[in-house]
């Protein structure tokens, strides 16, 4: 089975642009990776329409599908969805408050090897049709945050833009693979994963929801 990267956040994050960015890098390093886009907004283009609430829970399951479905195939190394059920949870949660596509989600997130939480540090850009304001962005980054805290699961928040957005989301991929895959340092230092804290200003970012364990795989204590 392929690695699984899933890309988090609210509209207009930069989930599709880094998305298309790694699969490129991962293929220029001898990687075959594929992309899996966002269903969601296929679906509202082909419509015409945002869903309905009862159309929410089939669209969270098909993006889970395509995905899966690409993760099996025997030559794919590295899948990149360019979102995953938890987004469409967050958008019911929000638009119908609706909470009962979160369970499924989450279970389904859990099964997926990295994910990669889209900071808000890009500006927001209208897109005339789907994306509704920055306040529903910020709203979908904070459900989606409380989930992922609440069920333990751990994240990791890419700012900053451009390359230096590709060049976190390849090292956190390396760590996975045990490999360094960036362009511009090493993500590696004698085979152990290196975390890069002094590049991450999130306080909720995974490193400090799992501190302690870190804590305890390196000392042998548990001392946060």
């Amino acid at each position: 089975m392929a690695l699984v990267v899933t890309l988090l956040g609210g509209e207009s994050t930069g989930k599709t642009s880094l998305a298309r960015a790694l699969c490129g890098h991962l293929a220029e390093t001898g990687q075959n990776a594929e992309m899996v886009p966002e269903h969601l907004r296929n679906w509202c283009e082909q419509q015409g329409r945002a869903p309905h609430v009862h159309e929410q829970a089939e669209l969270a399951r098909e993006q889970a599908r395509l995905t899966d479905e690409a993760a099996s195939r025997h030559n794919v190394d590295i899948v990149v969805a360019d979102t995953s059920p938890l987004v469409i949870a967050a958008y019911s949660e929000l638009y119908f408050n609706d909470h009962s596509l979160w369970p499924e989600a989450l279970a389904w997130q859990r099964r997926t090897d990295l994910t990669l939480l889209m900071g808000l540090g890009l500006p927001w850009v209208a897109d005339g049709f789907f994306r509704d304001s920055p306040a529903v962005r910020d709203a979908v980054d904070t459900s989606i945050r409380r989930e992922l805290q609440a069920a333990g699961l751990a994240f990791q928040t890419i700012h900053g833009h451009g390359q230096a957005r590709t060049e976190q989301a390849l090292r956190a991929i390396g760590r996975c693979l045990r490999l360094d895959l960036t362009t511009t340092e090493q993500s590696l230092t004698n085979g152990r994963r290196a975390w890069s804290c002094d590049k991450c200003s999130d306080p909720a970012c995974e490193h400090r929801l799992f501190s302690g364990l870190l804590a305890r795989n390196n000392t042998g204590d548990a001392r946060p």
